[in-house]
C-alpha cells in the first residue's frame, strides 16, 4: 500500500449550500435583496471606528520605551532616615519604601512633597527641581 492509496474511514461532511433553490426556498432565511443577502457579504464591524482611533505603537506587544521610576517623597525620607545617612535604591528597599521591579531595584525619583530638615546624602537617585532646591537648602550643594 502506498501513501496515495490511503483513504479516510469516515465520510466527509458536505457543506450546506443555501440560496440555490431546493428545500429551503429561494431566499433561504437571508431575506430579500441587500448586502446581507449577497453571497460574499463582508460587513464592516461596528467597532472599526474605535479601532482606527487607537494609536498604533511599534515593537513587540507595545512595550513602553520609558523606564519605570519608583517615586519617593521628601516627607517620608524625613521620617525613615537619620541625619547623615545615604539614600540610594538599596537603602530604600531595606526600609520598605520601594519594591523591586522584575527582581531589580528600580530607578528612584525623589519629589518635594513634605519637609526635609535633616541632611541626607543622595546616591543614584533623580531629584525633581523643587526637591533639589529643598535638599540644597538643608545640606548645601549635592
Amino acid at each position: 500500500m502506498q501513501i496515495h492509496e490511503i483513504r479516510p474511514t469516515h465520510q466527509r461532511k458536505q457543506i450546506k449550500r443555501v440560496g440555490r433553490g431546493g428545500k429551503r426556498g429561494t431566499y433561504c432565511g437571508r431575506g430579500r435583496k441587500g448586502q446581507k443577502a449577497r453571497e460574499s457579504r463582508n460587513m464592516v464591524p461596528v467597532i472599526r471606528a474605535l479601532i482606527k482611533r487607537y494609536p498604533k505603537l511599534r515593537g513587540y506587544r507595545f512595550k513602553s520605551r520609558q523606564e519605570k521610576f519608583a517615586v519617593v517623597n521628601l516627607g517620608i525620607l524625613e521620617k525613615k532616615f537619620q541625619a547623615g545617612e545615604t539614600v540610594n535604591p538599596q537603602t530604600l528597599l531595606k526600609h520598605g519604601l520601594i519594591r523591586r521591579i522584575k527582581g531589580r531595584a528600580p530607578r528612584v525619583k525623589i519629589l518635594a512633597e513634605g519637609q526635609l530638615t535633616k541632611s541626607l546624602i543622595f546616591e543614584n537617585c533623580q531629584l525633581s527641581k523643587k526637591a533639589q532646591q529643598e535638599v540644597t537648602k538643608v545640606n548645601g550643594p549635592r
